[in-house]
């Protein structure tokens, strides 16, 4: 007797189902919840495998229990990656499952042309096009932007600083603001491009950002880590160090993030030159990393705030990342960042978490914003920006003005209150 037509379709079905839809064609991105260390340590081992890259948090030694991980994985581990974590019974789910689509997202309206208006901004742009919008801002602003090369990156890329002054007589004040110290962090470099953008089409018309030009130079490194960047874009868009070689490694690249001297190379960070944390030979073995801080010694009279502007996690953080140890000023640094934060959420209903880096996230050594604090500049912060891990790295451009304004507002509140209290201590 022939079975009924309904079950040979249904049979043909499941076999489909098996074969086809379990198999993702896609990479994926996937939040997995760790309650025990038996998780603990399976979730750690799984970012060892060569098709999966951490995004939270930034190293596997920060995985504890009772917290969240996010892993991107290669389309031919997902399917290894999920049974494994069933059979261990550790729960997660899908944040993201068709990465490639939003990395096509991020890069197909590129344009080089700044001349093409506000939209240009709510775009992210290559590193060939971010040069030529840094030349292209110069002569378009030459009264009040200056280009200065402060060093190159491993692999010889210009490292350019865009100088911002108002139109007044010289003043002995700056601020800093560096972005894209880690490559993959896109949301970076375009709030440098934007926050450059604002400040010069709303010089004399915007209050707040007229007294600070005309009470600071604002010194902007737009892409830190060129060679790192450069890579994202042609190479693995999940690129965190720089690019430069390693002796008696075949693994490249440092976390210029871990290699400034302070607390250089202790818990937080890593001596093995394939992890993504590795802290470099030794402080400062990074070009990058020398060129920052040498430019930052010439000018310590001058510069009085540091920002460096990182993705993603929301979170507006001051020193000590390198240790639990609290600074002389941390009261105040701590009542701006929260004032910070709470006109964040007032405005734009997004929640910023603030405090010291070690406390609020982990310990994370050789930070630029710890040797800033140290080398003298007491007014020193890190901003991680959207979102909280629904598109983590790969923030879709429709997001960049939002996360960009949130930015401008906490750096508009920081730099005032700068202002003010050096304005107080003049005799």
């Amino acid at each position: 007797m022939r079975p009924p037509i309904q079950l040979v379709y249904l049979i043909c079905f499941n076999i489909f189902l098996e074969k086809c839809i379990c198999k993702s064609e896609h990479d994926q991105v996937l939040s997995i919840t760790v309650f025990t260390q038996e998780h603990v340590d399976t979730v750690q081992n799984l970012t060892s495998h060569n098709e999966t890259e951490l995004w939270q948090p930034a190293s596997p030694i920060y995985i504890t229990t009772n917290s969240e991980v996010h892993l991107y994985i290669q389309s031919t581990s997902v399917e290894f990656v999920t049974e494994l974590l069933r059979k261990h019974g550790i729960t997660y789910r899908m944040l993201l499952e068709n990465t490639p689509a939003l990395i096509e997202m991020q890069t197909k309206n590129d344009s080089s042309d700044p001349r093409s208006g506000g939209v240009f901004y709510e775009r992210y742009h290559s590193l060939e096009d971010i040069y030529y919008w840094i030349n292209k801002t110069k002569q378009d602003h030459s009264d009040m932007v200056k280009v200065i090369l402060i060093g190159s990156s491993s692999e010889k890329r210009p490292l350019y600083v865009l100088k911002l002054s108002g139109r007044r007589d010289e003043v002995k004040r700056a601020m800093w603001i560096d972005c894209g110290i880690h490559a993959r962090e896109w949301i970076a470099p375009a709030f440098c491009m934007w926050f450059v953008n604002y400040a010069l089409a709303f010089y004399n018309q915007n209050t707040e950002i007229t007294e600070i030009l005309n009470n600071m130079d604002v010194y902007i490194l737009t892409v830190m880590n060129p060679d790192g960047y450069k890579y994202t874009w042609t190479t693995d868009r999940m690129w965190r160090k720089n690019r430069s070689s390693n002796k008696d490694s075949d693994c490249f690249g440092a976390d210029l993030n871990r290699n400034f001297d302070a607390n250089w190379c202790t818990k937080g960070a890593s001596d093995n030159p394939c992890d993504p944390t590795y802290c470099g030979q030794f402080p400062e073995s990074e070009p990058e990393t020398q060129a920052v801080a040498r430019f930052l010694r010439s000018h310590k009279d001058t510069v009085k705030l540091y920002l460096s502007i990182h993705s993603y996690s929301q979170m507006l953080l001051f020193p000590y990342s390198c240790s639990y140890d609290e600074i002389p000023n941390h009261n105040e640094l701590f009542e701006i960042v929260k004032e910070a934060s709470t006109k964040i959420r007032r405005y734009y209903r997004t929640n910023y978490k603030y405090g010291p880096g070690a406390k609020t996230i982990y310990l994370a050594p050789g930070g630029s914003d710890d040797w800033a604090y140290n080398f003298g500049i007491k007014y020193s912060f890190t901003f991680e920006l959207q979102d909280r891990g629904r598109y983590g790295f790969l923030l879709p451009p429709s997001f960049i003005p939002q996360a960009c304004n949130e930015a401008l507002l906490a750096t508009k509140i920081i730099a005032l209150h700068v202002i003010k209290k050096l304005n107080e201590e003049l005799p």
